[in-house]
């Protein structure tokens, strides 16, 4: 079996782990507009080693009642260790908390479908913004995701609605 390639930003990974702090802060503080805001769900796994709730907040994109997310550091984050750990999730999306099955998808070419039909802009909070990278700039935005997508993860969230 050949060793899993990591994403360059995988040597990166220490400054999440650095900004846990000012990360739990701004979820908590933007709690209310990030539950609901359109391209982004928390995340709650459970802890690979102490069984805790853990939130991340992610940005995401929806397909056939399923969320799609990529993970930017690869398996180093925690929440992808945690996933493998236990793939049961909770999602908060759109202002509700749902029960879900993640599932990691890593053969490149899936992974390049994917996000070619549903694309999304990690980069974009907000809805103008978002709306103008996905009509105007869509087949950039198409070709960036399909070569960010080749050394990473992506995970399907299987919402239980």
């Amino acid at each position: 079996m050949t060793p899993r390639r990591e994403p360059w930003a995988a040597q990166l990974h220490f400054l999440p782990r650095a900004l846990r702090g000012v990360h739990a802060v701004l979820i908590a503080t933007l709690r209310g507009y990030f539950t609901r805001a359109p391209g982004w769900v928390l995340l709650t796994t459970r802890g690979r080693k102490t069984g805790l709730a853990r939130e991340v907040l992610l940005p995401c994109a929806r397909s056939n009642g399923d969320i799609i997310v990529l993970s930017t550091y690869g398996w180093q984050s925690d929440w992808m260790k945690n996933l493998r750990h236990d793939p049961k999730v909770q999602v908060t999306h759109r202002g509700r908390v749902l029960p879900a099955r993640a599932e990691v998808v890593e053969d490149v070419d899936r992974k390049r479908a994917i996000v070619s039909a549903h694309p999304f802009c990690p980069a974009a909070p907000f809805l103008i913004v978002h709306a103008v990278a996905l009509t105007v700039f869509r087949p950039f935005v198409i070709l960036f995701l399909r070569h960010w997508v080749r050394p990473r993860p992506v995970v399907l969230l299987h919402v239980e609605e």
